[in-house]
């Protein structure tokens, strides 16, 4: 339509053809210049319309492809920060429990040889007093032997009878013997 009335305004002034004015109106200028500009548009559709539209879809698609990747490369990083931030508390409570574990071993075995000590040293407290009861034991025979030596020496001597020395150690040993038990 607006074509057509363009057409009709150039028929109409006849194509006059002159230098006039860059102000004047030249139908046939504007004819051709439309045409012109509609060839242009044309030819641009069909030769370079479509490689600039998908020259500008693949850059689009780029974009949209590299922002894609960051996005995902941001949220494995934050991911992998959180598996790394759990993975030190995990091995820090490890740690934790390795040194309480070691720490209760240690005083186990402290308290086990404290134990066994004080059991080492009640044994050779019990195994000392068993030999000094032994060797007072034997010391007590002897003595007691020696004093019924003598006591029966010193009878034989002040009494100066007939009675048998074994029968006076044995007496003498009974005595002794009775004196022990009170």
């Amino acid at each position: 339509m607006l074509l057509s009335k363009i057409i009709a305004v150039i028929a109409l002034s006849g194509g006059e053809a002159g230098g006039g004015s860059p102000l004047d109106v030249n139908p046939g200028l504007i004819l051709w210049t439309i045409v012109t500009f509609i060839l242009l548009m044309v030819i641009l559709k069909k030769a370079a319309w479509k490689p600039i539209l998908n020259s500008l879809s693949e850059r689009e698609l780029f974009i949209k492809d590299s922002l894609e990747k960051a996005e995902k490369a941001r949220l494995d990083a934050e991911k992998l920060i959180q598996d790394n931030k759990s993975a030190m508390l995990h091995a820090e409570k490890e740690a934790q429990n390795l040194i309480e574990q070691t720490r209760e071993y240690a005083e186990k075995l402290k308290s086990q040889l404290l134990d066994e000590s004080k059991a080492q040293s009640a044994k050779m407290i019990e195994d000392a007093k068993a030999e000094i009861e032994r060797k007072n034991q034997e010391a007590f025979v002897k003595l007691k032997n020696q004093v019924a030596e003598i006591a029966v020496d010193a009878a034989e001597k002040i009494i100066r009878t007939n009675l048998d020395k074994e029968k006076q150690v044995g007496i003498v040993n009974k005595y002794l013997d009775e004196l022990q038990k009170n």
